[in-house]
């Protein structure tokens, strides 16, 4: 399977529009955002556990990155309720659920060698950043020099321009923008190639937004099986 696969042409996809896929776990359904492979993939989504859902144990052979949108999700760890983010680098593992049912954006199989940083950032946790103009604030949720990857609001109205250096991905988890002309609310998801820069009109209510500054696909990205 391939979606939204060539990293060269920039997108987005309001995926709040969306309609749900169901995947092979009962009650947890997907939007899915990016895509190359089967069940195994290299992957971006949005993905929502309905009350008392859960998937089986599973290890993270390539690593798997998330953002807490609504609800808890839970393991055998602990709690993240919305806002929080963690990184589960390659080689760990974890039998995720919602009790209560939940939204998550999880990237799959986007590590590179070498990225062993296991973090968990609760809601509000973060050093503050310098907001940039149009911004109310800015929070750094992780930067190891490769991938900085922060969360800021955005003042209603405002227009905002984020520099891409090296490549861009970008989603919004409330109020809205409109980005080359698309309206774009909550889950609204982008991904611009380095050189374009992300160029935002803010709406009415502002706009708090996940943001990460990295490579598309790192150079020394986990290679997948098969």
């Amino acid at each position: 399977m391939r979606i939204n696969d060539d990293l060269e042409k920039p997108v987005t996809v309001d995926a709040g529009a969306m309609d749900w896929t169901q995947s092979p776990a009962a009650g947890v359904d997907r939007r899915m955002l990016y895509r190359v492979g089967a069940e195994v993939a290299r992957a971006t989504s949005i993905v929502r556990y309905a009350p008392g859902s859960a998937f089986p144990e599973h290890a993270h052979t390539g690593g798997e990155e998330i953002l807490v949108l609504e609800g808890t999700f839970q393991d055998e760890h602990g709690d993240y309720p919305a806002g929080s983010y963690f990184r589960n680098p390659p080689g760990t593992s974890h039998s995720p659920a919602a009790a209560d049912g939940c939204v998550i954006f999880v990237r799959l199989w986007q590590f590179r060698a070498g990225d062993t940083a296991q973090i968990v950032r609760q809601p509000g946790q973060g050093d503050p950043l310098p907001p940039r103009d149009g911004a109310a604030s800015a929070r750094l949720l992780f930067d190891d020099g490769a991938e900085h990857v922060a969360l800021e609001a955005w003042q209603p109205g405002a227009r905002i321009t984020v520099a891409n250096p090296r490549g861009l991905e970008f989603l919004v988890l409330s109020g809205s923008l409109q980005v080359a002309g698309r309206p774009l609310g909550p889950q609204g998801w982008g991904r611009l190639p380095a050189g374009n820069a992300l160029l935002a009109q803010v709406g009415p209510m502002g706009a708090e937004v996940w943001l990460k500054d990295a490579a598309l696909q790192h150079d020394n990205i986990l290679s997948m099986p098969g």
